[in-house]
Formats: C-alpha cells, sequence, structure tokens
C-alpha cells in the first residue's frame, strides 16, 4: 500500500486539522480536576488527534503536531504558566504512537493494536512525564499525583482508542495511499 508523502500539502494540511482538533478538544472541551488544592488533572480528549497524526503520517509530523497544538494552545487560551516539560509531552503524544505504526503493514490494523499503543503511550507520556513535570512544577511529591492520573488513563485510553481506531479505519477508506 503506497504512503502519502510524509511533508506534501495532503499530509501537511490533514496534520493541521488534527491539530486543530487537538488543540480545542484540550483547551475547550476538557475539565480540570484538582488535586491536592492545586489543577493537577485535566480531563479531555486532546491527545487523540495528536497520536492519529503521528500513526497516519509519521512521528515527525505527529512530533511537529504536537509542538504547534501546545504551543498555540498556550497562546489562545492559558490554563496555567508556561512549562516547557508540558511542550515535550504534547511532542510526544504524536511522536510514539508514530513510532509504532508508521512503517508497519497498515492493512491489519486492529483496535486491541491501537489499545496497546494508546496505553504504552499514556504510561510514558501521561503517567510518568505529565506527572513528573506537575511535581516540579507545585513542588507536591510524585506519588501524591499518580491515584488521580491512573484513574483519569484508565478512562481516557478506551475512548482514545475508539477515536483512533475509528479515524484509522475510515483514513484508510477516504485517504487513497494510505
Amino acid at each position: 500500500m503506497k504512503k502519502v508523502q510524509p511533508f506534501s500539502t495532503k499530509a501537511l494540511v490533514s496534520v493541521s486539522l488534527l491539530t486543530a482538533m487537538s488543540i480545542i478538544f484540550t483547551r475547550f472541551f476538557s475539565f480540570i480536576i484538582p488535586i491536592a488544592g492545586l489543577p493537577a488533572l485535566r480531563f479531555g480528549l486532546g491527545e487523540a488527534p495528536l497520536m492519529m497524526a503521528g500513526m497516519v503520517y509519521g512521528p515527525a509530523l505527529g512530533g511537529l503536531g504536537g509542538l504547534a497544538a501546545d504551543l498555540i494552545g498556550v497562546v489562545v487560551n492559558p490554563q496555567g504558566a508556561y512549562f516547557p516539560g508540558f511542550t515535550l509531552s504534547s511532542m510526544l503524544w504524536g511522536i510514539l504512537p508514530g513510532l509504532f505504526f508508521y512503517k508497519r503493514n497498515n492493512k491489519n490494523i486492529n483496535i486491541k493494536g491501537v489499545f496497546i499503543v494508546v496505553s504504552i503511550t499514556y504510561f510514558i507520556v501521561s503517567i510518568c512525564l505529565n506527572t513528573y513535570w506537575l511535581s516540579i512544577m507545585f513542588g507536591k511529591g510524585f506519588l501524591v499525583l499518580v491515584p488521580g492520573r491512573l484513574l483519569s488513563s484508565v478512562v481516557a485510553i478506551p475512548l482514545d482508542s475508539v477515536m483512533v481506531s475509528t479515524y484509522l479505519k475510515y483514513s484508510k477508506k477516504y485517504y487513497a495511499g494510505w
């Protein structure tokens, strides 16, 4: 199956649309749950479009989409002080799934494979890195913040897996060349 060229107009426009979706889902259709009196847990579906970008268009464009989503999102609707660690995390939302899926034979992608990749990405980015960034920012212990992030991930992983696998299913149907 022929791949879409990585930096073609079609790929850049598609990644831009997914980046815009990520900004909207993260900044406007999410809610923040305080932990230990701090705004430590944001629940939303803004990660799914970045994972989609990485899986379909590769880790480079997925990472660029994550970079753009975080920087534009902070300018449009800041939800606290800017912290560069979250920019790195946002980039990893697109890079890690892209590393798992981009060069594979994408004919037989099923929800089980997507669920595994989404779970691994959530563990690395949300549970480990984002919790570490929050502990640095707020001066709270890492382990104090982990239970809430685990609970959030238990809810978000199935939702994101369904969103991503549905997108992959229809992107194969409508984007000839993927």
